[in-house]
């Protein structure tokens, strides 16, 4: 029986940097900086910038719950990869042991939190707030097959093995175009 593995998908030609996301994220976590999710450039040195949204990857084999000396970190049947700040002790070990900076210490408590793939809303049939509030719809949740999709190409995905699907090579959007055009286009 394989497990099932939820994930983030990001489309690298949809998302636009708006940050739609990252204040979804924090309106939801008000004790966070920016909330969990970031959107960063791809390549600053490139002609063609893009943009990458990330947050918690939600690790096939968490490396933050490896480290976590108290036991504060849960991976649940559908890979989500939780966080029980009754537990923390605030040490940071997880924070330095997360190859992509997904837990952070929480100032005004001094414990850890991460991204929680919004599964309360997920068990109401929604979807995380950074992927709603998404206008371009470069966000998406997925099935991943952990044996086929998830990326290994360096040693830390092969180990972590992230829950992330990135989606590239579309055409990007173009938001100047008229409603006609649009319709062409999708002839």
């Amino acid at each position: 029986m394989k497990l099932r593995q939820l994930g983030f998908s990001v489309d690298l030609s949809r998302c636009v940097g708006c940050r739609a996301c990252e204040l979804a994220c924090q309106h939801k976590h008000p004790d966070t900086l920016h909330g969990y999710r970031r959107v960063r450039l791809l390549s600053e040195k490139s002609r063609e910038q893009g943009f990458l949204t990330m947050a918690c990857n939600h690790c096939v084999s968490p490396e933050c719950m490896r480290v976590c000396p108290v036991g504060c970190y849960e991976k649940r049947r559908d890979g989500i990869v939780l966080h029980n700040s009754v537990k923390c002790i605030g040490c940071g070990r997880c924070v330095g042991a997360c190859p992509f900076h997904a837990p952070v210490i929480l100032p005004r408590t001094g414990k850890v939190d991460k991204c929680d793939f919004c599964w309360e809303r997920l068990q109401a049939g929604k979807m995380p707030l950074c992927v709603e509030a998404c206008p371009v719809e470069a966000l998406g949740v997925c099935q991943i097959d952990c044996d086929a999709e998830i990326r290994r190409d360096n040693m830390v995905e092969q180990y972590t093995q992230p829950a992330l699907k990135f989606i590239k090579g579309k055409e990007p959007i173009c938001f100047w175009r008229g409603e006609e055009n649009k319709n062409e286009e999708r002839k």
